[in-house]
């Protein structure tokens, strides 16, 4: 089962994703994960990608796709994969297509997670991140024990400059721009649908099995 975790900023996607990997027992392949990884491994592929990482440029949709194709080529995503964060764009979904197509491969679902934008910027402007571990708290939602200090590893949080309101509503106005095509894209293969991602983590995660099951079910008649 492939299956490609799509939707804004602060829609649940990295939640999602590692919850349904667990539960689906299938690896969870996020293309920030790679990056890190290449870059931390001092990898070629991990090197190129630095270099632009460090001009604050974003990494080529090739060097990604390389990272990826690697990743791919691993034995555990031969029962399939969940895939968080990309494609991004319409470049990246069709560039994903062909290097699937290549591997005797191809996706089965794409989960857009349809979240509105109150809920969103309720979402991102309450985030704070470990300094540290990077580990990610809510002051409402989910706080840490002591204030504004890592549950985990006791470094200090602090707020990503990226997750104030007005960036926030400039980078959803970007997301649509970038997301719309790709969207439109999976939904006239028959492979998308959405889910009300409003709710609790549970109750979307919920939505998003009963919905691979219905597709399971399909198949088998």
């Amino acid at each position: 089962m492939r299956i490609i975790m799509l939707g804004p900023p602060g829609a649940g996607k990295g939640t999602q994703s590692k919850t349904l990997a667990s539960e689906l027992n299938l690896p969870h392949i996020s293309t920030g994960d790679i990056l890190r990884k290449n870059v931390a491994e001092d990898s070629e592929l991990g090197r190129q990608a630095k270099d632009f990482m460090i001009k604050g440029a974003l990494v080529p949709d090739e060097l990604v796709t390389s990272m990826l194709l690697k990743r791919f080529a691993q034995p555990d995503t031969k029962a399939g994969f969940i895939l968080d964060g990309y494609p991004r764009n319409l470049s990246q979904a069709k560039m994903l297509d062909s290097m699937l197509v290549q591997m005797h491969m191809e996706i089965d679902l794409v989960a857009y997670l349809d979240t509105s934008e109150a809920v969103i910027i309720q979402r991102l402007s309450g985030r704070l991140v470990c300094s540290k571990c990077q580990a990610n708290f809510h002051a409402t939602n989910m706080p840490p024990k002591q204030d504004m200090i890592c549950d985990n590893c006791g470094a200090g949080l602090y707020q990503r400059p990226d997750d104030k309101e007005e960036t926030i509503r400039k980078r959803l106005q970007v997301y649509e721009q970038d997301s719309t095509p790709v969207i439109k894209y999976y939904e006239a293969r028959g492979k998308l649908f959405r889910v009300n991602a409003d709710g609790s983590a549970r109750s979307v995660l919920d939505k998003i099995i009963d919905r691979i099951k219905a597709y399971h079910d399909s198949l088998e008649v």
